[in-house]
């Protein structure tokens, strides 16, 4: 039964809690509870993907962010693992945070390899919105005017894939390290496809980040865009657009995380 419940969480804050999607697919959901009261408007959230790799640094970077007395107001933080519990497991995150493209259109693998099944990416959304969210929004108030997702690498594929797709699901977006790459750049697409469909009645926000050492094609990819957001600042799309110096592709992990807060409460 995938119940959250506000006793499970004391003392410490912090749960592990296994769910099984309506799909039939399994997680574990970590937990890092605010002991502040939350503000008038609710607890900010960041959802963040590959919860067993990333949860555990965003947790502690949000509690020492948020401390008293001149801290950011209090955020939950919400990870997404799976059941293997590696830190990047590359069958289940090809399949959540990819989206459905031709067989064709995708690179060869280094080892040669078929790819893991993939193109579950609006299945995982499905989950995120209709299942995880609203069990946490039973547990806490929760402020709808900053909800975040956050993703690294594919992590930040689905992350923009969610912000061109289902823009309304999350009002902020942390898209590091994004594999733009994905199906010959599928997601430029998607970018280009809402650039010309977004009606702007609302104001949505994307952190984009990258490390200078990274690979060419990644760097390339995430200025991709960076270039084409920017044309839409009028039509309420903000974007914090971040290289970081002397950062390698999983280096730059910590300097990411740690933007997240000041990106939910600025």
């Amino acid at each position: 039964m995938n119940k959250l419940t506000e006793k499970a969480f004391a003392p410490d804050r912090c749960f592990e809690y296994p769910m099984t999607s309506r799909h039939g697919l399994d997680y574990r959901i970590l937990l890092a509870a605010p002991a502040d009261e939350p503000p008038p408007d609710g607890y900010a959230v960041i959802y963040v993907l590959d919860g067993d790799a990333l949860f555990q640094t965003l947790a502690e970077t949000v509690k020492m962010q948020t401390r008293g007395p001149k801290g950011y107001d209090p955020i939950v933080v919400v990870g997404i693992g799976y059941p293997s519990r590696e830190p990047f497991d590359l069958e289940r995150r090809c399949r959540d945070f990819t989206m459905p493209v031709a067989a064709a259109s995708l690179p060869e693998r280094p080892d040669g390899r078929a790819w893991p099944a993939h193109g579950g990416a609006d299945q995982f959304l499905d989950f995120l919105e209709q299942e995880l969210m609203p069990a946490v929004a039973r547990v806490w108030p929760i402020d709808p005017g900053r909800q975040a997702i956050a993703g690294h690498s594919l992590g930040g594929l689905l992350t923009l894939h969610a912000l061109f797709a289902r823009p309304r699901i999350f009002t902020h977006y942390a898209a590091g390290s994004p594999a733009v790459w994905w199906a010959n750049h599928e997601v430029l697409k998607e970018l280009d496809r809402f650039g010309q469909t977004w009606s702007g009645e609302r104001e949505v926000r994307l952190l984009l980040t990258i490390g200078s050492d990274e690979l060419d094609d990644m760097r390339a990819g995430a200025q991709a865009v960076a270039e084409r957001l920017a044309l839409l600042a009028g039509k309420g799309v903000r974007l914090d657009w971040v290289m970081f110096q002397d950062e390698e592709h999983v280096s730059v992990l910590p300097a990411m995380l740690g933007r997240l807060p000041r990106f939910v409460w600025s």
